[in-house]
């Protein structure tokens, strides 16, 4: 550091202090006043000097308490600490004491800061004008004239000893100065610096965004990857029967453009959780639960679909499994009767069987493209409760689909969906068939960790999208690969529209 910097940084640190006598100032009149009201023949700022001392011992424990009892001082102070001493920021906390823990030392800095501070603000202002008149002293006679207090004569040739003198009090003065705001500077990251509770909301907070962000991540992949996946294949096939059948054509385009409408207001929905101003699902609004954009305690209701919240079994199931079959691709839904209406679910478990089922159907799309695939929605006894059990399968194909290095994106998100509900999921191959399966119990618990497969042979690990047997549906890691052959879907396309 740079002599001019450090004298900067000095100069700083100074009005630190200054500021410190100027908040004490307040209670050190009130204690003034006490004691001229309590003691008889005490006058308020006058002499002797010591009824002044005992002021300022009045005023500070006053101030204390002002300290324990002001949450946000902690925060001012410790932006005047970052502006004025060079503080790092990481070093101080940012909000207001909430532990007591953090205001008892709040209130032991601010009783630091004001009671040194008012004693440096008043050197500052007695000291400086005694300096000047012991400098001139040698150069006027009529200062020579008064009798001043001083602590030795200069009289006679002693006089020309009071210019020294001044400079020793100027000298002394910026040494006061200079040694007390390096000593806030050093108690400021003890005194005002994060409580480990203040770390550990800090660590919370975190993790929070880090979940945050991770939901988010899968959200857009489910609903844009499975979108691409569809308008890549419909495009495909309609590219492929272009000349041929103009009536599919004319379908597939049509399914193009509700398939990219719907992944668009996905979307919205999604970029609404960020806070959006003014969004409908943005969590700063009334009422909003902060995850799913709808008020605590909600159940679905019929027609509840729309703009503003993620799509559910109830109503986003059947256009899902029609944009589906617009590709050409059979799919059969079996409903089990004792799961009752799918608008009955608790909101949480059906989104994610929904985001559940239309990964299974993307990896269908991508991986077996022409395949005939199965949806099963079951009601299951457990004995930890009811459980919604749902299963994706489709024959795996003979020749396999080239499929990118990069994906895992998917299964990893189903695995993460089901134990975030306390639910399990597990996907292989099992004799040709592809099989996905989801177990979500309809009264979500928190999950306490991850779930570690014991299954061996067919079950994948939907920790890292990886699986365990040699025969894959076309690499089941592969999650986000679009490019697949548009020759069977086309003509599968052809069947179903003939």
């Amino acid at each position: 550091m740079s002599g001019r910097e450090r004298v900067r940084r000095s100069a700083l640190r100074w009005v630190l202090l200054l500021q410190g006598g100027a908040l004490l100032m307040p209670f050190f009149l009130l204690a003034m006043v006490a004691l001229g009201l309590a003691v008889p023949g005490v006058v308020p700022l006058g002499p002797p000097l010591a009824w002044q001392f005992a002021g300022l011992g009045l005023a500070l424990p006053v101030a204390a308490l002002t300290g324990l009892l002001l949450p946000p001082l902690r925060a001012l102070e410790a932006s005047a600490v970052r502006t004025l001493c060079g503080v790092p920021r990481e070093a101080l906390a940012t909000g207001p004491a909430t532990s007591w823990a953090s205001r008892r030392r709040t209130a032991a800095w601010f009783t630091l800061h004001a009671g040194v501070g008012a004693v440096v603000s008043g050197m500052t202002l007695a000291v400086p004008p005694m300096a000047v008149v012991l400098l001139v002293y040698p150069l006027f006679p009529v200062l020579q004239e008064v009798e001043w207090s001083w602590p030795w004569d200069h009289a006679g040739a002693a006089v020309w000893t009071a210019p020294p003198a001044g400079c020793a009090l100027l000298l002394g003065l910026a040494a006061v100065a200079h040694g007390t705001g390096a000593l806030l500077a050093r108690c400021a990251p003890v005194l005002l610096g994060p409580t480990p509770a203040d770390r550990l909301a800090a660590a919370e907070r975190r993790a929070a965004d880090l979940a945050e962000r991770n939901r988010l991540a899968r959200e857009l992949h489910d609903s844009v990857g499975h979108a691409l996946s569809a308008v890549s294949l419909q495009a495909g096939a309609a590219r492929h029967v272009l000349d041929t059948d103009p009536r599919f054509t004319r379908e597939a385009l049509a399914a193009i453009e509700e398939t990219a409408r719907n992944a668009v207001t996905e979307l919205d929905s999604v970029l609404g959780v960020l806070g959006l101003p003014g969004h409908p699902d943005s969590p700063d609004r009334p009422g909003h639960s902060g995850r799913s954009g709808r008020p605590q305690g909600h159940r679905q209701q019929p027609g509840d679909g729309g703009p503003g919240r993620a799509p559910s079994l109830a109503d986003g199931l059947e256009p899902l499994l029609a944009r589906t079959r617009a590709t050409g691709a059979e799919v059969r839904l079996t409903l089990d009767p004792g799961l009752g209406p799918l608008e009955e679910l608790p909101y949480e478990v059906s989104a994610a069987a929904f985001r559940i089922v239309q990964e299974g159907l993307s990896n269908a799309l991508r991986h077996a493209p022409g395949a005939p695939v199965r949806i099963t929605l079951e009601a299951h006894r457990a004995p930890r409760g009811p459980e919604l059990v749902l299963a994706a399968e489709n024959p795996v194909p003979d020749v396999p689909v080239p499929a990118r290095a990069s994906g895992g994106r998917g299964l990893s998100g189903i695995a993460e969906r089901a134990r975030l509900l306390g639910g399990s999921a597990r996907a292989g191959p099992e004799d040709g068939v592809w099989r996905l399966t989801a177990r979500l119990p309809l009264r979500p618990a928190p999950a306490t960790g991850p779930r570690t497969s014991t299954s061996t042979g067919t079950e994948a690990d939907m920790g890292t999208g990886t699986t365990t047997s040699g025969e894959t549906n076309a690499d089941a890691g592969a999650d986000t690969d679009t490019e697949t052959s548009t020759d069977t879907v086309a003509e599968a396309g052809r069947e179903s529209s003939g």
